[in-house]
């Protein structure tokens, strides 16, 4: 398994975006969640088989019809946070 952070900026809050990811997570069966920043980026943390998390930023890139993504961050994540499923957070 493998663990990738993800940061998601454009136009990417108010437009359904994190709903939108949580959906595509879970259609791939990964573990993590989802989050609003404060600067107007979007976050993610998200654990699953590396050619389903290479799938899942390439989807990323495109996000919800009202979405304008303007860059997909991806590296590799250290964190040990247990993960079970997937979830949106509260914008941090």
């Amino acid at each position: 398994m493998t663990r990738r952070h993800f940061t998601i900026t454009g136009r990417v809050q108010g437009v359904g975006y994190r709903d939108w990811f949580v959906a595509q997570a879970r259609a791939h069966d990964v573990a993590g969640w989802v989050r609003n920043r404060s600067d107007g980026s979007v976050e993610a943390l998200v654990e699953g088989a590396s050619d389903i998390l290479d799938q899942l930023a390439t989807a990323a890139r495109h996000g919800p019809p009202a979405a304008r993504v303007a860059n997909v961050a991806v590296t590799d994540a250290a964190t040990f946070e247990p993960l079970a499923g997937f979830m949106r957070h509260p914008t941090q």
